[in-house]
């Protein structure tokens, strides 16, 4: 069966807190990881909670979102990856594992659309 796109929802575990608590990091990171998969960026927005708090971010992208929740002082971020296409989930998290420097990742993945082969018994007449 086809689909239309793949969501994936990771956790990062064991990351460095001052990357986690850098909202121009964070934000620059999400870009590269948009820019690494091959997405093209429509909007973002990006809200940093104080000095050593986490970030909250979302990148709009023409393939879907890219979002991210950080803990700094748990050393752990929550990152959300819808992409469609041919966009390559896999390539934008290794982007966010290395500039998070996260020593864990546990990942799912759903596929998302998924299109049902309609036959011609199917159709409505």
């Amino acid at each position: 069966m086809r689909h239309l796109g793949e969501h994936l929802l990771a956790d990062l575990y064991d990351c460095a807190a001052m990357p986690l608590a850098d909202p121009q990091h964070v934000e620059h990171t999400l870009h590269a990881a948009a820019a690494a998969a091959g997405a093209h960026v429509l909007a973002g927005h990006f809200h940093h909670f104080g000095p050593g708090q986490g970030v909250t971010g979302v990148l709009l992208l023409a393939e879907s979102h890219i979002s991210i929740h950080t803990w700094p002082e748990h050393g752990y971020a929550a990152v959300d990856l819808f992409l469609c296409g041919s966009a390559a989930h896999q390539v934008a998290l290794a982007v966010l594992q290395q500039a998070f420097e996260a020593g864990r990742i546990e990942q799912r993945c759903l596929s998302r659309g998924i299109m049902v082969p309609v036959t011609d018994s199917d159709r409505v007449r």
